[in-house]
């Protein structure tokens, strides 16, 4: 038994041993080197360091300084006992500008990090975008321009040229819905567009791009295990006016549906189909509409909203109550969410596996005289919400995986380092890194596989 963590043996393990145990990242938001080793710039360094629009100014420069760190990183990771690590590859430290020859320094990393994790044991899972479009595709028009399809297909097809003989799980895509909605609607991330033909010529070729991804890697190879990942998040009307409702429905259908139910059905939401009308051409829903050999769902909380006829798109999202329990980032816990959203994720699915790729909560966490991180809060939030796992498994959802966002405290984008989701406290003046209460919490769950009391681990 793990030190520091008592409890009582259960007669059996809530969790199979194939159960995959893991941990996300994210390449903007750890690796800094922002002008090493030949990378090019990325939305998010032009976004990040225009005057406003991250918190304090603060931008992903250093961050974690995970690209000189990774070694150390990945003794954490030996130290935690995670089968898996979900990391994304930086398109612009990839290719510079987006397309063309590969940069042989970002390759060279790359390939230092996945053999490094086979030389631990720990599978590499492999994102292909977590949001850091090269700045010279967005000069050309971005996701917004059904041009970049093409650009992401051909940058997949890069990669996994050379990290497919040691990578199996390949995510294509991390929450498009967020790139479309925050990125391209509402401004507050890059490329920081306040544009609804934007949004919506973006939305579609997300996509586009993760059908044809899907297809063209597959058809190269049939070995690799390929999914995609979407933030879901139950939507909850602040009454049950009608306006109120279905500002709800309409809320689901831009955050959830727009990218799921092209995924499953090759079409959009009845409340959106006609707004996207516009962008779609003649065999598009083919395109879309793939195998999947996993779905990654990622949810932190839920949405409450109400109908606002002066806003932009007429309605708005509404505070928790005052009596509910929230996060630093003001986020409701809620973690019957997660079993909700699981089961209906798994209806539209159908019998696709499910893997919670991105689960966890950012509290304002402070080392004490030794070092030690009590993130107690963090650590009942993950404990119920794994528990919440465990019972969808119970109804029948073929859960396959968990993974904690995040490893590390890190740059959480327009927050910038104000906000803390780490199992790893990071002093970003030093780059210390010092596990905390919660890390030992889960470090206990993946030996055991049975759930520990959040109260048991000190």
């Amino acid at each position: 038994m793990a030190a520091g963590v008592a409890r009582t043996d259960s007669l059996a393990a809530d969790f199979p041993p194939s159960f995959t145990w893991g941990v996300s990242t994210a390449a903007y938001q750890i690796e800094g080197a922002a002008r090493e080793g030949g990378r090019g710039p990325s939305i998010w360094d032009v976004f990040s360091q225009t005057p406003g629009k991250v918190a304090r100014g603060d931008t992903g420069d250093v961050a974690c300084d995970h690209y000189h760190r990774w070694r150390e990183d990945l003794e954490l990771l030996r130290e935690l006992g995670v089968g898996a690590y979900r990391f994304s590859v930086a398109w612009p430290r990839w290719q510079p500008s987006g397309r063309g020859e590969v940069n042989p320094a970002g390759r060279d990393f790359y390939e230092r990090l996945v053999d490094g994790l086979l030389d631990i044991g720990v599978a590499p899972w492999l994102c292909l975008y977590h949001w850091d479009l090269p700045q010279a595709l967005q000069a050309q028009g971005g996701w917004s321009r059904r041009d970049s399809v093409e650009w992401f297909g051909d940058y997949a097809a890069s990669v996994m040229g050379v990290l497919g003989d040691r990578v199996e799980h390949v995510a294509v895509l991390n929450e498009p819905n967020v790139v479309g909605l925050l990125g391209h609607l509402l401004g507050v991330h890059a490329p920081g567009l306040t544009d609804l033909a934007a949004y919506v010529a973006a939305t579609h070729h997300l996509n586009l791009a993760t059908g044809d991804t899907l297809a063209r890697l597959r058809a190269e190879h049939a070995g690799w295990r390929l999914g995609t990942i979407l933030n879901l998040q139950p939507v909850l009307a602040e009454s049950d006016d009608e306006p109120d409702a279905a500002a709800a429905t309409l809320l689901d259908a831009v955050w959830n549906g727009n990218h799921l139910e092209p995924l499953v059905s090759g079409r959009y939401p009845p409340a959106t189909e006609a707004m996207m009308a516009p962008v779609v051409e003649e065999g598009d829903a083919r395109r879309i509409r793939q195998p999947l050999d996993w779905f990654g769902l990622n949810l932190y909380s839920q949405l409450r909203v109400a109908a606002d006829p002066a806003s932009l798109v007429g309605l708005r999202l509404v505070d928790p109550p005052e009596a509910v329990e929230t996060t630093a980032m003001g986020w409701e816990v809620a973690p019957e969410a997660l079993s909700r959203q699981l089961v209906e994720a798994a209806a539209r699915l159908g019998d696709v596996p499910i893997v919670v790729t991105e689960n966890g909560a950012a509290y304002r966490d402070r080392p004490g005289p030794d070092l030690e991180v009590d993130d107690a809060l963090r650590t009942r939030y993950l404990e119920r919400h794994v528990r919440e796992v465990q019972a969808a498994r119970e109804r029948g959802v073929d859960v396959r995986g968990y993974f904690v966002w995040s490893l590390l405290d890190n740059f959480e984008w327009h927050e910038g380092y104000a906000k803390r989701f780490g199992l790893v406290y990071v002093d970003y003046a030093s780059q210390q890194r010092s596990p905390k209460r919660s890390f030992r919490w889960f470090r206990e769950l993946i030996r055991s596989g049975c759930i520990p009391a959040s109260d048991a681990v000190r």
